[in-house]
This record gives C-alpha cells, sequence and structure tokens, in this order.
C-alpha cells in the first residue's frame, strides 16, 4: 500500500450507522474526483454486536480489497467498545483515534497507555438527538473526521447526503444531518 492512501477503521454496534458512514465517506470522496472504498466487516450482525467498518482514500487506483489493520484514523462511535476493543490497534503514531463521547481527550487518552497518535473527542450522541431527534452518531462523526483527518470537504458530504436521503427521507432529516454535520465540525476536542 502506498503511503498516499488513507485508511480509516470505524468501530461501532450494529445499528448505529459505521456501515453508512464508512462508505459515505468513500462516496464523497469519489465525488472530488479522488479513488476510494468503504465497506464493512461482517460477523455476527445482531443489533448492538460490535461491529468494523473501512474507508480507503488515495489520489492513485487502489487495488488492496482486505480489511484495514495499520489505520491512518480509528472513529469509535460507541466509548463503550474501549473496554472490550482493542480499537487503536496498530494506529498510526502521526494518526488519531476519534471517540464518541462527553469526556474530554484527556480523559479518553487514559484508556490507552503510550498511546502516541493524537486522541479526540466530540459527543456526537447528543448532537444527533439535538439535530435529528435520534440517537444516531454517524452523521455527527464524519463531521468531526473531516476536521481531524480533512479527508473529505464538506461540500462533497452534503452532496452525497442530500443524494441517498433525499429519496428516502424528507428535507427535515437531509438538513438535520447537514446541522449534526457541521457541528460536530466545529465542536470537536483533540489532544
Amino acid at each position: 500500500m502506498s503511503k498516499d492512501v488513507i485508511e480509516i477503521r470505524w468501530h461501532g454496534r450494529g445499528g448505529q450507522g459505521a456501515k453508512t458512514a464508512a462508505t459515505m465517506v468513500a462516496d464523497a470522496a469519489i465525488n472530488e474526483g479522488k479513488y476510494s472504498q468503504g465497506f464493512p466487516e461482517y460477523g455476527p450482525e445482531r443489533m448492538g454486536a460490535p461491529i468494523k467498518g473501512y474507508t480507503r482514500i488515495s489520489s492513485k487506483p487502489i487495488f488492496d480489497h482486505s480489511a484495514i489493520y495499520f489505520p491512518d484514523y480509528v472513529v469509535v462511535l460507541d466509548d463503550t467498545l474501549l473496554d472490550v476493543v482493542d480499537v487503536c490497534e496498530n494506529l498510526s503514531e502521526s494518526g488519531a483515534v476519534l471517540v464518541n463521547t462527553p469526556k474530554a481527550p484527556a480523559e479518553v487518552r487514559g484508556k490507552f497507555p503510550g498511546l502516541k497518535a493524537k486522541v479526540c473527542t466530540i459527543d456526537a450522541t447528543k448532537i444527533s438527538i439535538d439535530e435529528l431527534g435520534r440517537p444516531i452518531p454517524n452523521t455527527p462523526m464524519i463531521g468531526a473526521l473531516m476536521k481531524i483527518a480533512g479527508v473529505v470537504g464538506i461540500d462533497a458530504v452534503f452532496h452525497d447526503i442530500e443524494k441517498k436521503f433525499a429519496g428516502k427521507f424528507g428535507a427535515k432529516i437531509v438538513e438535520g444531518n447537514k446541522r449534526a454535520i457541521k457541528r460536530a465540525f466545529e465542536e470537536v476536542r483533540s489532544e
């Protein structure tokens, strides 16, 4: 894998939208003229079970279709996974872990002794409840990821949301997701 490939591993629980977020970021990258992949790792597909999703983004064609074992960024949609899964396994020292939690980054860093990567936090669940009326943290997590990683632009994500959500949901949901992304982009904290 060449160095110009950015790899993102998503950790969540079934029903939180990790698969959707992984593919939305990939689609947004494609909208910007990049090469990208977004896919889930399936296991026991139960609501609430730990799941992984993956996103690769590059300026060149991507030929690797395996799971991501050495991510540049890790996105954790449910902070209860920090006690269950080694979410930072093989995380790049120059990368970052982004956790959905009301806790400060310094408090979360205590869960990862020896971690050299940046630790970022955002209360994506609260943002989701405020803006959408439901605790689905995936779109706020995309907004926070855009801020810390700069992997895709906000306009590309908004275009993808309009394209995918407008036919299935009303304008209220589309606009709520946009507001959630903007808030997370502005409110993400890092250390």
